[in-house]
């Protein structure tokens, strides 16, 4: 797949591809005589490496020169003040009620007018790795923002040679315009649109493949505002868009197995997606943790990112995982015993402190993978859940997929008054949707019903008080894998099988728990039903949904 970047002269106009007012009013800003275009990885490392505020550690990045960079290249640091997370309250999203897109769009006028003073740089990259799914992306951002530039060109598949070769032999989808993003961290702000922080938004018309991103300095903000852009596109053209992980096993009699992990930031779908289970298979190829899409119909999945944008919270600064370093946010930093300045990790200075590490972190990286998918797994951190349980139904296993709960991270940023330990929803662990709901919906159950995907949920967080620890996840995720896994029907539950676990073996007796249980159940479909009225039912889902939640809380009041 491509996109369109350029248009015969009869091809241009109202109405037509690539033609919206919004996409309009950002695309124009690229061509600016303020503009410099920045064409390699080399370009933007020297750029982010002289910007102010950069620090330039002594950590090598391991074989820059495979990547596109030179070979004394250093890993970078840059810090971006108090903010350290995502803030989902800034974002906008045309064709959603109350979005009130004349004036987002005078406010973007006038954003990119004040950047009339300003040198732009503008940067290129794809997201997908093979010809199935190819889409090319465009950033402007202002002088100073280099090292976001940077991390961006590194994030996603900068301009190589084998890339470009391979975009040139993608099929071109003439219904989808390149994506243009326009970036100002510098901006003020303002008073005249009614906006969640009047110093930041993120404005995206997914129909016509732009956004605006303002006020805002934290990487991740970029990261995933580019990535709901091609999950939108991948929604339109017969993909499931996914945040989670995937893998694909081979075992010892030769055969595949595939499993995707749906969760969000420290749910541990990193943690299930990179475990090597210690070397106990025959290969393991990882697909990426983070984000990819499944065609609907093969069940070949393709990866959107090269690169990992990984917490550094886990990695002690002697790790030897730090050897895959490019680039490095809102750490510390201080001299080594050899005067070497050295990056300062585990979350010392800030929450949520980051890094992109490179594709060598994994061995057996794969940019597609062929085989189709076996199993979805949605991660939930939720007590009343046992560590794992098997959705016979297809609508069951989708509807939990729409009402997966967790608890928050710290990648995000919380409006004032929010509890950050409050159990919340948030659907197939995906909070950059942009198009309505029920299409996950019915992606998620056709894999189940007519793609005979196994759909299971795994609980990484505590159940009933003890916590559920990675060897417990990882063990049942390698029962399941080998067909070693013996699942039986759940108590009064119909279309729910357990597989107990030592330790975590749910008392259907203990009047404490039936409690609680039956109050989650019932919290997710209180979740389903408000759908219908809130946004003016614009996340509204098929009847078959609610159905299938009331199911199991019907049967959980039996006991």
């Amino acid at each position: 797949m491509a996109t369109k970047a350029n248009y015969k002269r009869s091809e241009i106009g109202p109405g037509k591809v690539g033609f919206s007012k919004t996409r309009s009013i950002i695309e124009a800003a690229f061509y600016g005589n303020n503009v410099v275009k920045v064409n390699t990885l080399k370009e933007a490392y020297k750029l982010a490496k002289n910007s102010p505020g950069t620090i330039v550690t002594d950590m090598p990045v391991y074989k820059g020169e495979e990547f596109g960079l030179d070979c004394d290249a250093k890993v970078l640091l840059f810090n971006d003040g108090a903010i350290t997370g995502r803030y989902a309250p800034a974002r906008r999203i045309t064709g959603e009620p109350g979005v009130e897109c004349d004036k987002l769009d005078k406010l973007v006028m006038d954003a990119i007018y004040d950047t009339r003073w300003k040198k732009m740089y503008h940067a290129e990259v794809f997201i997908g790795l093979d010809t199935e799914f190819m889409v090319k992306a465009h950033l402007l951002i202002p002088e100073g923002e280099e090292n976001l530039m940077y991390s961006w060109m590194l994030n996603f598949q900068y301009m190589s040679e084998y890339y470009v070769k391979m975009y040139k032999e993608s099929k071109m989808y003439e219904n989808e315009a390149d994506i243009y993003i326009f970036s100002d961290p510098q901006w003020k702000g303002t008073d005249q649109v009614d906006i969640s922080d009047p110093n930041c938004l993120c404005y995206f018309n997914t129909d016509t493949n732009c956004a605006a991103i303002l006020g805002m300095r934290y990487f991740g903000e970029h990261k995933k505002g580019t990535l709901t852009l091609a999950w939108a596109i991948a929604n339109r053209n017969g993909y499931a868009s996914c945040h989670g992980g995937q893998k694909e096993y081979t075992l010892a009699d030769g055969s595949k197995y595939v499993a995707a992990v749906f969760g969000l930031s420290g749910s541990g779908k990193s943690t299930l997606t990179h475990a090597k289970h210690d070397n106990k298979y025959e290969l393991i190829n990882v697909l990426h943790d983070d984000a990819f899409i499944i065609n609907a119909e093969t069940c070949a999945s393709v990866a959107l990112e090269p690169t990992y944008f990984d917490k550094t919270a886990d990695y002690p600064t002697a790790c030897e995982d730090n050897k895959y370093l490019l680039t490095a946010q809102n750490c510390s930093a201080t001299m080594d015993e050899d005067g070497k300045v050295v990056l300062v990790t585990e979350d010392i200075r800030n929450g949520n402190g980051r890094a992109i590490k490179s594709k060598l972190w994994s061995p057996n990286r794969v940019d597609k993978i062929d085989s189709p998918v076996n199993s979805i797994f949605w991660i939930m951190k939720d007590p009343t859940i046992p560590p794992v349980v098997k959705l016979k139904g297809a609508s069951l296993a989708s509807v939990m997929g729409a009402t997966l709960a967790t608890k928050r991270s710290t990648a995000e940023r919380l409006k004032e008054g929010v509890d950050p330990n409050a159990l919340v929803v948030e659907p197939y662990a995906n909070p950059f949707r942009t198009y309505p709901l029920a299409h996950d919906y019915d992606k998620f159950k056709t894999l189940v019903e007519s793609k005979n995907v196994d759909c299971y949920i795994i609980n990484t967080g505590e159940f009933m008080g003890k916590k559920v620890q990675p060897k417990d996840t990882l063990g049942i995720l390698e029962a399941i894998v080998e067909g070693k896994a013996e699942f039986k029907q759940w108590g009064p539950f119909s279309d729910i099988e357990i597989f107990e676990w030592e330790g975590f073996v749910p008392n259907l007796s203990d009047k404490d728990y039936i409690i609680q249980m039956k109050a989650r159940m019932q919290d997710r479909l209180n979740y389903v039903t408000s759908l219908d009225e809130l946004k003016g039912g614009y996340n509204k889902l098929p009847k078959d949904a609610a159905l299938a939640i009331k199911k199991v809380v019907d049967e959980a009041n039996t006991l």
